[in-house]
């Protein structure tokens, strides 16, 4: 009887030889936990579309920042959800706003042991629930918006953010941010863009959890789903306007996009496990469907193995604590 001379199954015999050849691996500092915070809670209030994920205090969220920092988690994307919305967002760049309050508070908390990223947009805060601001006839205009964003940016540098995250796909927001963060001083604050951001049905969590009171789509905003070669075009012009690190959004489902986007550039590559693919899991989970504790480090693994640096995970300072240092 003859053998092949190559034959795989020897280095998946034991675990410590599946994991001495594992061409990718999971590591704390490659995970971002996004937190939200909600302007007059006086205790945690669950998400019920996202078991086991918060709307956080003030005081709650700088203990879960300390928590993910403990654990090594690489960074921390602040969601603010106000207690109050109107047409404009203005408590996006109010200086009292919730956002830069918990953006202060939790930049104390942590100094520089981890990432405080600051999300731009202005969904959370407008009364439509929709990225900008609105022209006449109930569209968002462009420009009004970058305006806008631009003092969202300058704001949150100011609150002590490290890096700002427009997300908002709006044409040269990147851009803009760059230019206003700039004329502030603010030269060492960073970009991560969400560079190829898709409309997905995937958001509807979230959602949830920012109050989001829209009633539309975001179809000319967001990419098409059925487009790859058209998010190269974003994430380029994204780089070329100053942007960092780009962001593919969502993850799971998008992998030939984040394979795509890391061999194009140079510059650090992130993708966002949105939380319609966290919420997903946890279902599935729940019903017994699934092994939970799997499915969670298989979806992290397959995306770091398309070729993020950086997953934005809602798992992630759970991963963390599991993971060696």
């Amino acid at each position: 009887m003859s053998f092949p001379a190559d034959r795989p199954r020897r280095l998946r015999r034991t675990s410590a030889l599946r994991g001495l050849v594992a061409e990718t691996r999971l590591h704390p500092a490659d995970l971002v936990q996004p937190l939200f915070v909600r302007e007059g809670l006086d205790e945690p209030r669950d998400i019920p579309s996202m078991p086991g994920q918060v709307q956080h205090t003030r005081d709650s969220l700088r203990k879960a920042a300390s928590a993910a920092a403990t654990a090594g988690v690489g960074g921390l994307l602040i969601f603010g959800i106000p207690a109050e919305k109107d047409p404009e967002g203005y408590g996006a760049w109010d200086p009292c706003g919730i956002a830069q309050l918990a953006i202060a508070d939790v930049a104390k908390e942590v100094g520089d042991a981890t990432v405080v990223i600051s999300d731009i947009n202005l969904d959370e805060y407008t009364e439509h629930g929709q990225v900008g601001v609105l022209d006449a006839t109930g569209d968002v205009d462009n420009d009004a918006t970058l305006r806008a964003y631009a003092e969202v940016a300058i704001a949150q540098a100011n609150a002590g953010a490290h890096v700002v995250a427009p997300s908002g796909m709006m044409d040269g927001q990147v851009a803009a941010v760059r230019q206003a963060l700039d004329r502030a001083g603010h030269h060492r604050v960073a970009i991560l863009a969400y560079a190829a951001k898709y409309d997905s049905a995937f958001y509807g969590p979230f959602r949830d959890a920012v109050e989001s009171r829209l009633t539309g789509t975001r179809s000319t905003a967001q990419q098409d789903p059925a487009n790859s070669r058209e998010a190269l075009r974003e994430v380029l012009l994204d780089i070329e306007e100053g942007a960092d690190m780009v962001m593919v959004k969502p993850a799971g489902l998008y992998l030939d996009v984040v394979r795509m986007v890391a061999d194009a550039v140079h510059v650090p590559v992130s993708a966002y496990q949105t939380s319609g693919e966290y919420a997903a899991i946890e279902a599935a989970a729940a019903q017994g469907w699934l092994n939970r504790d799997r499915a969670i480090r298989e979806s992290l693994t397959a995306i770091r193995r398309a070729g993020a640096g950086s997953v934005i995970t809602y798992w992630a300072t759970e991963i963390a604590e599991q993971l060696p240092g």
